[in-house]
């Protein structure tokens, strides 16, 4: 019965290539970091918020091999064991949406940090489709290549520490600081981070507060060149992130406490495959060891600088509102209005903002309705 179901599933799920020329890892590996190359079929254009997209579909690709991981990774309380990048190439702006090339080639990354997710991609990369169908926008899965070595965290505790160790945030990262977003990348946030998927994956539980404070007294920031811009990040709302790069080190002082500075690199080692601060799973957080310039395209900047202030603008303004009239679940639901309305202000649909924010599309178009009439309420 096994092979059976194996044949049929392969007959609707052509390979992008054949088994022979895809990545392989041992059986043992925790981590592993995958690179896509897509090619569109078509010139076509592009929503701006299109993670989410990319979310769902491999959401989707793990509920159709292991609908029990697949529910994990909706329903677990703990640190999500994988995250995503946006694409990188030559994405343009169209007027309040983007452009896919066709004949051009896009990245995607896609990370692992946890033995079940990264034996659901060897198997997957076997019966990998052809197609990575992005809301209508098909991508053409042309390779897929190791962009972050397999490895375990035993192992990344035993590398060699280095003086400087450089981090190049390559897509806006933030963190959550007493209910806000906090966007720079203190030694003490980073790798607060990191530890919290250390000690959900790694199988070898650090105490986090001493060595927290260990970071705070020793870690030394040697320089930094760093931008912030606000985001459209997730279903809901905005971000304030930063990007760009920063080194660090140890001070003497924290060399000579050597408890604590195997982890130190360890956990350095770690920021490619987990990311940094929250919502990597849908892009954020993309973190290389490495001092990384990260790409520019100025219009798609823009374009998502647009959105993300525009979300913020509205959020404020409806969570005032509902405020004064003493509504409900003010900040969720002036968040959810002020998404609705900022991203059908940019061009998108109903169906496919209902598909993101899975919710119904009448939810949708009666929230975009009262959003609407709030503004306008405003304006009066």
């Amino acid at each position: 019965m096994a092979r059976a179901a194996t044949s049929t599933r392969r007959k609707t799920k052509p390979q992008a290539e054949s088994p022979s020329s895809l990545p392989r890892w041992a059986d043992d590996t925790e981590l592993v970091g995958l690179v896509f190359e897509l090619e569109p079929t078509t010139s076509t254009s592009l929503y701006s918020q299109y993670t989410i997209g990319l979310h769902a579909w491999f959401l989707d690709q793990v509920r159709q091999f292991n609908p029990e991981l697949s529910a994990y990774l909706h329903d677990g309380e703990s640190e999500k064991p994988f995250n995503i990048s946006a694409l990188s190439g030559q994405l343009l702006a169209s007027g309040r949406q983007l452009q896919l090339e066709a004949k051009q080639i896009y990245r995607w990354h896609v990370n692992a940090l946890s033995p079940r997710v990264v034996q659901f991609l060897k198997q997957w990369l076997t019966q990998l489709p052809q197609i990575l169908d992005l809301r209508g926008a098909p991508l053409q899965i042309k390779q897929v290549s190791i962009a972050h070595s397999a490895t375990t965290y035993a192992q990344l505790l035993q590398s060699l520490p280095e003086k400087t160790v450089n981090f190049s945030f390559v897509s806006p990262t933030s963190f959550r600081r007493k209910g806000h977003h906090f966007p720079l990348p203190v030694p003490v946030n980073l790798f607060h981070s990191y530890l919290r998927r250390w000690n959900d994956f790694s199988g070898i539980a650090i105490e986090q507060e001493p060595f927290l404070d260990w970071i705070d007294e020793g870690v030394i920031i040697h320089q930094h060149r760093l931008e912030s811009m606000k985001v459209a990040a997730g279903k809901r709302g905005s971000v304030t992130g930063f990007t760009r790069v920063m080194s660090c080190g140890l001070s003497k002082a924290a060399l000579a406490n050597s408890e604590f500075t195997p982890l130190f690199y360890a956990l350095a080692r770690l920021a490619p495959y987990c990311g940094t601060g929250h919502k990597t799973t849908f892009g954020l957080g993309q973190t290389r060891l490495d001092w990384v310039e990260p790409e520019t395209n100025v219009p798609t900047q823009v374009l998502t600088n647009l959105l993300g202030e525009r979300i913020d603008e509205l959020t404020t303004l409806f969570t005032a509102q509902r405020k004064r009239t003493g509504g409900d679940r003010t900040d969720k639901i002036a968040s959810t209005w002020a998404t609705i309305l900022a991203r059908r202000e940019m061009g998108e649909s109903l169906q496919v903002i209902s598909q993101d924010l899975e919710m119904p599309y009448a939810t949708v178009k009666t929230y975009v309705k009262l959003a609407r009439r709030a503004l306008k309420d405003n304006v009066n």
